[in-house]
Formats: C-alpha cells, structure tokens, sequence
C-alpha cells in the first residue's frame, strides 16, 4: 500500500515537472517573437533620439563657432554725440 502512494507520488511529482517544462517552453515560444518586434523598435527609437541629440549639439557648437552677429569692436555711438 505504500509503495503505491509512493509510486503515484513520485509520479506525480514527474508529470507536473514535465508539464511545467512544456508550458514553460511554450510560453517562452509565444513571446519571444513579440519581444523581438519591441526591441526592433525600442533600437529605432533610441537611434532617432541620438540622431536628433547629434544635430542639435552640432547647430549648438556651429552657432558658439560663427555666431550670427559678431560683436562690435570699435566704439559704439551714444545718443549724446550728436549734441
């Protein structure tokens, strides 16, 4: 009698093991193509943001290099010269 409760326990034990393998492999099979598709776009999106961040720091370093309007270097006239 007990080694009937004990083969039906360790029996089981086994089959829940198997089954849990399998839906394990199975789940992972369903995912992974949806995983892919997301990191497929999370790389074209962190792409788009480094190429955005890359052409403002180049407008940014090109406008501190010629700046639109050079500064003055002679004397500037006051409203009192003219007096």
């Amino acid at each position: 009698m007990i080694i009937f409760i004990l083969g039906m326990l360790l029996g089981t034990l086994g089959g829940g093991a198997v089954c849990v393998r399998y839906l394990r492999h199975e789940i992972a099979a369903d995912i992974s193509p949806q995983l892919r598709r997301m990191q497929g776009k999370l790389d074209n999106l962190e792409v788009a943001l480094n190429l955005a961040l890359m052409t403002r720091y180049a407008e940014i370093s090109t406008a501190q290099v010629h700046p639109l309007h050079p500064p003055t270097l002679g004397p500037t006239p006051r409203n009192d010269d003219h007096l």
